[in-house]
């Protein structure tokens, strides 16, 4: 890692960035050089050329249209309404179970399946063989969500090769609206690339299988990602909407909320009532191991998006990263007791991958945090009291009577 962090002059991402970043001579970063594509493009042409682009993929043969991924969180909604209302196809929804799925999660799927009226299927692995390939990614990677992200990239081509369907619409590129990794205008697509080097952090299925672990061929058969001869006879092309439309993924919620009863709720290290809420454990433990890695957690990445729709200044971003971002962890016992480890031994493991560039140990359990956040307050101003209001919550974990996971659900 590089001693001499650089920051960029408008938000607030880091040169250590693990997607990759890198600033102009007057010291913006590439993410939001890019950004500025969003207030220049002609988004009334790009989504006329994404129209007729799919004329080719309507079925003539009454089958689905294309493959929409989704959760129950994120925009999964918003892609439905677009692929439904404004681009007029017939999709096929396909979600894998992360296991670890909130009531407001599960509502939030439900609600998807009532609302839009189309057919679902749902991923449901082993849940033995999830435990079992989540504890080895845990203790080799320090990453919990390694089954999640894929089984979220991999059951969609596979279902797409399964039954001949040779569109998949996918939300934004992360690369492209974190760190700017490409120009909208490049209309980057799915690849099997992306998906190894950065959504699976360069480990796929096939590096699982160890001498050393007791991971079997049979275990990562629903991971396995289609392979090219598959994927060319069909034609599978996954496109990301983000490159046609004027992404904003707050602006996009509120309007989910309004028209179709999307449910959203607080956060414990995030103000971001509306991503990730269909998870106990992506806001809390994968989040922190993220923090423990690089020095940044996901309320830093919801600070910067905020900051390049100049909806708060960076200042007031860096405020809110401050307020969250050592916020104490939730359920730990809990997925503790899932997945078969004492808290001692998890807590064992995420000391290991503390980096020594964010965290000081001063005694065998006492570590005193300087990532990022604090490296940019040597250089930002430092505002009192800041509180955000533009997100709402209309659905209180308070009243939940689900306190566990839920692993199967109707959420009506």
């Amino acid at each position: 890692m590089k001693k001499n962090i650089i920051f960029c002059k408008k938000c607030l991402y880091p040169s250590t960035h693990p997607l990759g970043i890198t600033f102009d001579e007057k010291g913006i970063c590439s993410g939001c050089q890019i950004h500025e594509e969003k207030n220049n493009l002609d988004w009334n042409f790009r989504l006329n050329k994404l129209k007729k682009l799919l004329k080719n993929y309507k079925s003539k043969k009454g089958n689905y249209d294309c493959v929409v991924p989704v959760t129950g969180a994120g925009d999964s909604h918003f892609i439905v309404h677009v692929a439904k209302n404004i681009l007029k196809l017939n999709p096929l929804l396909v979600c894998h179970n992360k296991y670890f799925n909130t009531e407001v999660g599960i509502k939030n799927i439900a609600n998807l399946r009532v609302k839009f009226d189309c057919d679902t299927l749902i991923q449901n692995i082993n849940l033995d063989v999830i435990k079992k390939i989540t504890r080895h990614t845990l203790m080799e990677f320090g990453n919990i969500y390694w089954p999640i992200i894929a089984g979220n990239s991999a059951f969609p081509v596979q279902i797409a090769a399964k039954y001949k369907i040779p569109l998949i619409l996918w939300g934004a590129h992360q690369g492209i609206e974190q760190v700017g990794m490409f120009s909208h205008l490049h209309e980057v697509e799915m690849t099997r690339r992306y998906r190894e080097d950065h959504d699976l952090f360069g480990k796929d299925e096939f590096s699982l299988l160890n001498v050393d672990n007791d991971i079997k061929d049979e275990d990562i058969l629903q991971f396995i990602y289609p392979n090219k001869r598959t994927i060319n006879s069909i034609g599978i092309r996954g496109l990301y909407l983000g490159n046609f439309i004027r992404w904003d993924s707050i602006s996009q919620h509120k309007l989910m909320i309004k028209k179709y009863g999307y449910s959203a709720t607080n956060l414990n290290r995030t103000f971001d009532t509306y991503n990730y809420i269909d998870c106990f454990n992506y806001s809390n433990l994968h989040d922190f191991l993220k923090l423990c890695k690089h020095g940044y957690s996901k309320v830093l990445d919801d600070a910067c998006r905020e900051i390049r729709y100049k909806r708060i200044t960076r200042a007031q971003g860096l405020h809110l990263v401050r307020k969250y971002e050592l916020n104490k962890l939730r359920n730990l016992n809990q997925f503790c007791d899932w997945v078969g480890i004492s808290e001692q031994s998890l807590n064992f493991v995420i000391d290991r991958f503390k980096n020594k560039n964010f965290w000081h140990q001063s005694d065998i359990d006492k570590w005193s945090f300087n990532g990022i956040s604090k490296k940019l307050m040597k250089s930002e101003k430092k505002i009192k009291n800041f509180s955000i209001k533009n997100f709402q919550s209309n659905f209180s974990r308070k009243n939940s009577t689900k306190k566990e996971y839920i692993y199967f659900g109707k959420g009506i």
